[in-house]
């Protein structure tokens, strides 16, 4: 698979992982789900991956963590915040710590997601 199309997942909710993994899939984008702040810096650092879908609140280490952890660590594929999180400090420091982009997932209809993926790829 061209490596150029796969996608993390960062997400502790499995429901809400599952369905994007399903629909990225269906774009033809290879996704892997990380189920932790720490189970996505694992896969991050081995690499590969094109663009992270990163939830905030999160197990183990929060997606503002692994945000700062990738700044730190000099990893630099675009990171897209999915969260539940609606303030605007959040979405300020989201974007001040590298990411891209930030959607409210009870906002954003997934097919907005998918787009916003593909644009960055």
């Amino acid at each position: 698979m061209n490596s150029q199309k796969k996608i993390l997942i960062a997400d502790d909710d499995a429901a809400m992982a599952n369905v994007l993994s399903l629909k990225l899939t269906h774009e033809g984008f290879t996704a892997q789900i990380a189920n932790n702040g720490q189970e996505a810096i694992d896969l991050l650092i081995t690499g590969g991956f094109s663009v992270a879908l990163m939830d905030l609140m999160m197990d183990k280490k929060d997606g503002f963590t692994v945000l700062a952890e990738m700044k730190s660590k000099n990893i630099t594929i675009p990171v897209i915040v999915t969260s539940n999180l609606g303030q605007e400090e959040d979405k300020t420091k989201a974007l001040s710590l590298g990411a891209k982009d930030y959607f409210v997932k009870s906002n954003t209809p997934l097919s907005q997601i998918i787009e916003r993926v593909k644009s960055l790829i």
